[in-house]
């Protein structure tokens, strides 16, 4: 018998008892379109993070002064002064799988325009550092490196702060007063939201001239950090070794002393959080599966149900001449067929899922061509797999037997 012709037959006998066969199929549908709906679930999360993460910078790496072991104590991350800007260009013009690199420093003031006032961070850098950090201006441009030669009074204000100091008014060529100092606000950065890295408002800032800062407000000649972007993502493993290296030999370090600095790489951030998502999904995936293998023992037992009502059909069928093997395809067939229908709705139902979770609760959902892909092959080696059993079953009937049987 030619394909067509099974595949005629099959749909004729699932037709025969439709309601039978799509309570078969439920289990299919339910088990495919959750494994579908989860792993959007998963894969959207997956993608929210990494999208957060890239928003912290290119390629980049955090340098921030260490820790400082006194009496006893442990005085935590900044407490070091040997990060100088010295050591910024030192890193620039030797570790050569490095781009670039900003020098920072950083402190708290209140900031007031008018009648108004805001507490927030102020942030002393150069103007690689916007590059770094592929942050965009809403409005106005960033300081200039002669703003920074000249200690100049201007300074670029995150989104939260717009929105405190400024409500509707352009800030643009205000001036702002930080302490005692009043400051020329030259351009407004474009929104960035929370940061996952440091979990705060990556807007509620204000950035300075680095000089400025050292030589205004704080006094302090040392730095607080350096953001440094790497050549490539690949690349950042090696500038990573390349910058404690170098700031080990410079710092004179000795082998078994400890770094007075640190060197977070984001990419090492990013690998983590796509793990766990990973994880996570496949969580998922695998508590809706049970689903799967619900529907693919329904797929069993039915066709077994099938191949006893049909036995004297199977009798027949031998009598005038079918081989085990067409036998044994044409209910394999069946069990596929059911199979690939249940999978093909439940693909609908998935996707409708994923779009009804994502529009109501607000959840990143994705999508992807391989995870419907994945659940139709599936979907197809459930029908396979359950269903080889009864077809080997009915195969195997002794024909004389089965043309007896009524």
């Amino acid at each position: 018998m030619d394909l067509l012709s099974t595949l005629r037959v099959a749909f004729r006998a699932l037709a025969r008892n439709k309601m039978r066969s799509i309570l078969t199929m439920l289990g299919i549908i339910i088990g495919v379109g959750a494994v579908i709906a989860m792993v959007g679930i998963g894969q959207g999360a997956d993608q929210t993070v990494q999208s957060q993460i890239a928003n912290l910078g290119s390629n980049m790496l955090f340098v921030s002064s260490g820790s400082m072991n006194r009496g006893g104590l442990n005085l935590g991350w900044g407490a070091t002064k040997s990060l100088v800007r010295a050591d910024v260009a030192a890193i620039v013009r030797e570790c050569h799988a490095v781009a670039s690199a900003a020098p920072g420093t950083q402190t708290s003031a209140q900031v007031v325009y008018e009648n108004d006032n805001w507490g927030t961070r102020i942030t002393g850098t150069t103007p690689e550092y916007f590059d770094i950090r592929t942050w965009p201006f809403q409005s106005g441009a960033g300081f200039t490196e002669e703003d920074v030669t000249n200690a100049a009074n201007v300074a670029v204000i995150g989104e939260t702060v717009r929105k405190n100091l400024f409500a509707t008014t352009d800030p643009v060529g205000k001036t702002v007063r930080i302490g005692n100092l009043p400051f020329i606000v030259v351009g407004v950065l474009v929104a960035k939201g929370q940061s996952p890295a440091m979990n705060e408002d990556q807007d509620d800032t204000i950035i300075v001239p680095l000089t400025t800062l050292q030589k205004k407000i704080t006094g302090q000649p040392w730095l607080r950090f350096v953001m440094v972007s790497a050549k490539s993502r690949s690349g950042s493993y090696a500038a990573q070794q390349q910058i404690q290296s170098l700031l080990r030999d410079r710092h004179r370090i000795r082998p078994e002393q400890p770094d007075d600095f640190t060197v977070r790489n984001l990419a090492d951030m990013a690998d983590l959080a796509s793990e766990a998502s990973k994880v996570m999904t496949g969580l998922l995936a695998s508590i809706a599966g049970v689903s799967l293998l619900v529907g693919g023992i329904g797929i069993m037992n039915i066709m077994l149900v099938s191949v006893r009502e049909r036995t004297r059909e199977i009798g027949i069928r031998m009598a005038i001449g079918a081989t085990e093997s067409d036998v044994q395809r044409q209910f394999l067939t069946e069990a596929v067929v059911m199979s690939l229908i249940g999978g093909a709705v439940g693909i609908a139902v998935g996707v409708l899922a994923s779009l009804t979770i994502a529009s109501t609760a607000g959840w990143p959902i994705l999508v992807s061509g391989g995870a419907i892909a994945g659940a139709a092959l599936v979907a197809m080696a459930i029908g396979i797999f359950f269903g080889y059993y009864p077809a080997q079953k009915a195969a195997r009937l002794d024909p004389i037997e089965a043309l007896r049987y009524e």
